[in-house]
């Protein structure tokens, strides 16, 4: 498995001999509105041309329909015809856009010999995660390859806790901003909740992503790096790319 981290939550994903797209958002720097008040997202831009991110993508899995995980530059760019997996309720804005190849993950779909289960996410606490909509996850499995959850937007809860006991992952991929709306709480992963993923998961090679991407951020890879550090988490066990980097695990 090949894992390119191209900004936020954006991912090229090479598994299975396949390449898929994960939540495209492809707007330039600053050309978005700002979820903090404190600046214009995104924050920095991207490492790659919006062309150079999408080329060779045979498919795009989208976890919701928020502006930083499925934008409209992605949605201008993509073939309409390349296939897209998505949460059920999502389809229909997605056909709206001239997709005509969507399919809403009940539970559990087969694309290309990799199978794709849905999971909870929960985007916050209280009337806020209400208020921030339905959010899924996937678990990525394929013969010889590592089985990967990819987490999305979420906080660290008890069904996230009780996927990573059931599948036991190898890889796990964390949205670890710990993005805030003013003194919220965290609507996404923290320091603490990401460094608790390492624990629960001490056979696992966790990659935490959505970092340092928009502005309603709170965490930074040097704060995380360091407390998984004080931890005596490795830096093999928490893997932190920079935007554009490739981790590559297994064959």
């Amino acid at each position: 498995m090949k894992l390119q981290l191209i900004r936020n939550a954006t991912l090229r994903v090479t598994f299975n001999g396949r390449l898929f797209l994960v939540d495209p958002f492809l707007a330039a720097k600053g050309t978005v509105r700002s979820f903090a008040g404190i600046a214009q997202n995104p924050i920095v831009a991207l490492p790659l041309t919006p062309e150079a991110v999408i080329d060779g993508a045979e498919m795009v899995l989208i976890s919701h329909l928020h502006v930083d995980h499925f934008d409209e530059v992605a949605m201008t760019l993509l073939p309409k015809t390349v296939p897209i997996l998505c949460q059920p309720g999502d389809e229909a804005t997605i056909r709206e856009k001239g997709f005509v190849d969507v399919t809403p993950v009940l539970s559990q779909h087969t694309w290309q010999g990799i199978t794709f289960t849905r999971t909870p996410g929960r985007h916050g606490y209280g009337e806020l995660a209400e208020r921030m909509g339905n959010v899924s996850g996937f678990v990525w499995e394929a013969a010889d390859e590592p089985k990967v959850y990819w987490m999305g937007d979420t906080i660290w809860y008890e069904p996230v806790a009780e996927i990573v006991a059931k599948y036991q992952p190898d890889v796990i991929v964390t949205h670890s901003s710990g993005a805030k709306f003013g003194d919220s709480q965290p609507i996404v992963m923290d320091v603490a909740q990401t460094t608790a993923v390492c624990q629960a998961a001490p056979n696992a090679t966790v990659i935490a992503v959505h970092l340092e991407s928009l502005d309603h951020g709170t965490v930074s890879r040097a704060d995380l790096r360091a407390a998984a550090t004080a931890q005596g988490i490795s830096a093999e066990r928490l893997r932190i790319p920079a935007d554009g980097e490739t981790v590559e695990i297994g064959s």
